[in-house]
């Protein structure tokens, strides 16, 4: 089906009934993917005990982690708060990770709230196991702002080591444009060169700032409708290149929309995922299944649910009721 995206979950609370339905598992429940590589969980991450049942016997080489920081998603506005359930699962994850392992974690800063998670947190990790190794910058292509600010179009990126983990150099050049001139430069036969002259691609290897990843946007194959904070594929293929080896096992516990399961199975490696929604966790198991029959990564104009809002027609006047603009991936 074609052109019937899910507006946002998180703005339309009534879909939820509708889509729970056809949800598999519940509350502490988990899937095992039949080819054996992969489990999602219905798991409150920062549960230890439910966290470790997700693991079972396996631990993870790295761990992608993209934890909601909108403080009105826990119903508390007080940082210390959040705080308080970062500690949690930052210390589930370190039970379920290898003693040589890294972590990132997406992290915003509410320029209206004193810039907060961002510093708390990194405050925080100071009390953990954890070492700082690097803070990436992801540009996205649009943003938002007011005319009394500048636009943001930044999401930042933590990456945190315990012991002396994996770190692949990327074998190619990625596409980011080398935007520098004339930085660098040394004598080559007696002539002086630039680095953008002496290089033999016009790109570079990745750095800590990200220039070249689309953000997911309607138009786009991977886009999953209903979901509102889906990560690029190409941002989580780069961190498991980079930190991982095949078959290592990839740890997400905020799988959301599952660009990590997606891009863990395309580059040979096991990931076990979590969300403590279960319709997340069917949209999660959906795209994998989608991905192994048709090599479509998502839905672009539609939703996981499209067959059933061919027969179900108590979803379909549901979705009919909605103004056009509002649906939407958001």
């Amino acid at each position: 089906m074609k052109h019937l995206p899910l507006p946002r979950l998180d703005r339309h609370p009534d879909l939820r009934p509708y889509l729970l339905r056809y949800c598999r598992i519940r509350e502490g429940e988990i899937w095992d993917d039949p080819v054996g590589l992969h489990r999602v969980g219905c798991i409150d991450a920062a549960d230890a005990r439910q966290v470790a049942a997700l693991m079972g016997d396996e631990r993870a080489a790295l761990a992608i982690h993209d934890p909601p920081y909108n403080l009105v998603a826990f119903e508390q506005r007080a940082i210390e708060g959040y705080i308080a359930w970062c500690e949690r699962w930052v210390a589930a994850t370190r039970q379920a990770l290898l003693p040589d392992s890294s972590l990132y974690v997406w992290l915003g800063a509410d320029q209206t709230a004193g810039l907060q998670p961002l510093p708390d947190f990194m405050i925080m990790m100071r009390r953990t196991p954890f070492r700082p190794r690097s803070y990436i910058t992801m540009r996205n292509q649009r943003g938002y702002g007011t005319q009394h600010n500048w636009m943001a179009v930044r999401q930042e990126l933590l990456y945190y080591v315990v012991g002396e983990p994996t770190f692949n150099i990327e074998a190619e050049y990625t596409d980011i444009p080398k935007i520098l001139r004339g930085y660098y430069k040394k004598d080559v036969n007696g002539k002086a060169t630039e680095n953008i002259e002496r290089g033999k691609s016009e790109h570079i290897r990745a750095g800590n700032v990200w220039v070249d990843i689309q953000q997911v946007f309607y138009r786009l194959e991977e886009n999953v409708s209903g979901c509102y904070a889906q990560k690029p594929l190409k941002s989580c293929e780069r961190i498991i290149r980079a930190s991982s080896g095949r078959e290592d096992v990839v740890l997400d516990l905020f799988g959301h929309s599952g660009s990590t399961l997606i891009a863990a199975e395309q580059l040979g490696r096991r990931c076990y995922t979590s969300d403590i929604d279960p319709v997340y966790c069917e949209i999660m198991i959906r795209r994998i299944e989608r991905l192994r029959a048709t090599g479509r990564t998502g839905w672009q104009n539609s939703n996981p649910f499209e067959d059933e809002c061919e027969t179900d027609g108590e979803l379909r006047q549901m979705l009919g009721m909605s103004a056009p603009d509002k649906l939407s991936s958001g």
